[in-house]
């Protein structure tokens, strides 16, 4: 009965580490609004929407190679990777179960006025 216990606990913990870690956010309200995927974090202001519109219209893609924000080596099984470009070029991938509603989310709190300084790269860093 005990280990039945442990081991309903360890995977309850499980669970719960995974709901945290592949959590996709969109804040888009707010003094600094941003996309959280777990821990990792970008500012809405530093996503390229010309890019993201063109991934929505099929004429644009992911770079070879290109991270999934989040910090996996690769994708979650059962997602998708919405491939988004940074303000300063790089390419990453944001799980999620269903880009295309992602993709909307993000065009309609996204503007297309670069604006990421030094300083602004909120938790993925360089």
């Amino acid at each position: 009965m005990l280990a039945a216990l442990a081991v309903l606990g360890l995977v309850a913990a499980g669970v719960l580490a995974a709901r945290r870690t592949w959590t996709v956010r969109v804040d888009a309200d707010g003094p600094d609004p941003a996309l959280t995927v777990g821990r990792e974090r970008v500012p809405l202001r530093r996503i390229d929407a010309a890019h993201l519109r063109a991934v929505t219209a099929g004429t644009a893609g992911v770079d070879a190679g290109a991270p999934v924000l989040g910090g996996a080596g690769s994708l979650p099984r059962g997602r998708s990777g919405l491939p988004l470009r940074l303000t300063d070029g790089r390419t990453v991938l944001v799980p999620s179960r269903d880009p295309a509603a992602l993709a909307a989310t993000l065009l309609t709190a996204v503007t297309d006025t670069p604006g990421a300084g030094p300083g602004e790269e909120g938790t993925l860093g360089s």
